[in-house]
């Protein structure tokens, strides 16, 4: 009986880790597989107060649009070659993060894995 319970109470648990884990976040995005990818944006995105002035620099440096075949997701990886990153300039924030244009929209990038942690908006 014992057994039942705790059987019971594991894949309750299972069950509902996902969906405790989507109400804390404030970026939640699917990646290529199924998996949920969950982004917190107090970990040096780009602010909402910041995003509006961050998008128009994006248009005053004339940064490039790049295309990728895949959809612009938070948790996407963008490819080796063809996409050109960018660092974030410090009056946005310190960000351990670099950006870019792909598909017309802007994203931030983790640079070692070049998977995007942010869709600025």
């Amino acid at each position: 009986m014992r057994n039942r319970i705790l059987a019971i109470a594991a894949i309750a648990g299972a069950i509902g880790a996902p969906v405790a884990t989507q109400a804390q976040s404030d970026t939640v995005g699917i990646a290529r597989g199924g998996s949920s990818v969950i982004v917190n944006e107090d970990a040096g995105g780009i602010d909402v107060d910041q995003r509006p002035a961050f998008r128009e620099y994006i248009v005053r440096e004339r940064v490039p649009n790049y295309t990728v075949p895949d959809r612009v997701i938070v948790g996407g990886v963008l490819p080796e070659t063809g996409v050109t990153i960018y660092d974030v300039p410090q009056s946005y924030g310190v960000t351990p993060y670099r950006y870019t244009v792909v598909n017309g929209q802007t994203v931030l990038v983790e640079p070692r894995s070049r998977r995007i942690v942010q869709v600025v908006e």
